[in-house]
């Protein structure tokens, strides 16, 4: 269940900003314009912070409702017993308990990575 590939790097937005600014600091601009675009580089990476931290906050309730669901999947456990003659019940439930650790280990993840974000301004 690994979602690195298809996340972004968190520091993408950054880098982006500092090509710019690089890239702009090379073009010959008066003080006034060049500090306009200074300031509107710094709201974009506001703006971008903002909305990795939201990213991360759904992606982590997402895993807490799945890790719900798996949970009531699990209540089967409660009508079995060590007896069962259906010895595949076993590993599936057993699947259960593996998923949801996935799932924390991501939701958890997530919940660092807003800290990460937010703590990079």
């Amino acid at each position: 269940m690994s979602r690195q590939a298809d996340q972004p790097d968190a520091s993408e937005p950054e880098a982006l900003v500092e090509r710019i600014r690089a890239i702009i600091g090379t073009v010959a601009l008066d003080c006034t314009c060049r500090q306009r675009v200074h300031d509107a580089l710094g709201r974009f990476m506001s703006m971008e912070v903002q909305r990795e931290a939201r990213r991360h906050l759904i992606a982590s309730r997402h895993h807490r409702a799945a890790i719900a669901a798996l949970v009531e999947l699990l209540a089967e456990l409660e009508e079995i017993g060590f007896e069962e003659a259906d010895l595949s019940v076993f590993a599936e439930l057993a699947h259960l308990f593996e998923d949801i650790a996935d799932h924390a280990a991501q939701g958890a993840a997530d919940l660092r990575a807003i800290g990460a974000v937010r703590g990079g301004r």
